[in-house]
């Protein structure tokens, strides 16, 4: 079942079992307001289940810095806005994972992590990555880091 995101009205629709879900609920309609604000995309998500490709391209790209998540999967979303390869997952424990992968080479690539208000900073990131603070009016305080992908995907 796909999903439309509004950021106007947030709800938990597909993250019901998250138990951040209102905050992750939240980070997802941030999302969707930014790329409706930048480029007039409407952000849709689907179940992760519904999305294995995508969900393995995600997986391959955090792969290049040895990052594997326990987590589940909770909904997916994947699309392309000018030049620009876009891939979400967005996991029950809160945590959001995103690809930028710019499709002319030399572009801009990289994946970028945001913490959901409320829940701990996952085992995998300590020491390795910092993380800078982010208020929205959607979804609270958001903690965001990022990397930059070295390999071709």
């Amino acid at each position: 079942m796909t999903y439309k995101v509004d950021f106007k009205t947030v709800s938990t629709v597909g993250l019901e079992t998250s138990p951040v879900a209102e905050a992750l609920a939240g980070l997802r309609a941030n999302e969707a307001r930014y790329y409706w604000n930048k480029y007039k995309h409407e952000f849709v998500t689907i179940p992760a289940n519904d999305d294995p490709e995508t969900l393995a391209w995600v997986e391959k790209i955090l792969a290049e810095r040895d990052m594997k998540f326990p987590y589940k999967p909770l909904e997916i979303s994947s699309f392309e806005v000018d030049g620009i390869k876009m891939a979400y997952v967005f996991y029950e424990n809160g945590l959001a994972v995103n690809v930028m992968y710019t499709l002319e080479p030399g572009g801009k690539r990289a994946v970028g992590f945001k913490l959901s208000d409320g829940m701990e900073i996952p085992a995998e990131f300590e020491g390795k990555f910092k993380f800078a603070r982010q208020k929205s009016k959607l979804a609270g305080t958001i903690r965001g880091s990022f990397f930059v992908i070295k390999g071709e995907y």
